[in-house]
Order: C-alpha cells, then structure tokens, then sequence
C-alpha cells in the first residue's frame, strides 16, 4: 500500500492542486500547467501587478496574469541553482 505526501507551500499565497488535466483553477480561471503535474500542489505567488508565480517544490515553473491566465514557462526550471560565493 502506497501513501501520498502532499507537498505544502506555507510561505506562499496559495496552494492549488493541479487537476487530472493538468490544470490549474485561479479566481475562476484555467490556467494550462502541464499533464505531469497532474494531482499534484503547486505553489502560487503574486509578484507584481497581476502577476503571479507557479512553484512546484522548490523550483519556480513559470509566471501568468490573472488577466488571460496563460503561463509563460521559466527556461529548464529544474536545473540546479548557483548561489552567489560568499566572501571570507
């Protein structure tokens, strides 16, 4: 028997599952994410004037204005992040 862990997105404005075809339901909007994330949490964020932030986990997927709620995909987002060096 298998379980499912629900990722959470406390620091975020909301957390909406994705539906069985791949989509999010925004403020009675749909918005098209992707059939991969089907069933899964993402996390949505506003960050700007109608604009908002899809995160799944820790990686950021793409942007949408609530406006035509059509999601503009971040290049690769799964690659790994480079931090800055941090001086001694």
């Amino acid at each position: 028997m298998s379980r499912t862990v629900k990722y959470g997105y406390p620091f975020h404005d909301t957390t909406i599952t994705v539906t069985h075809c791949g989509r999010i339901c925004f403020k009675g909007q749909k918005v098209n994410l992707s059939h991969a994330f089907a069933r899964q949490n993402v996390g949505v964020t506003k960050v700007g004037e109608r604009i908002w932030l899809v995160l799944f986990m820790q990686y950021d997927l793409g942007y949408f204005d609530d406006e035509t709620c059509r999601l503009e995909p971040i290049e690769n987002p799964f690659v790994a992040k480079v931090l800055p060096m941090c001086p001694e």
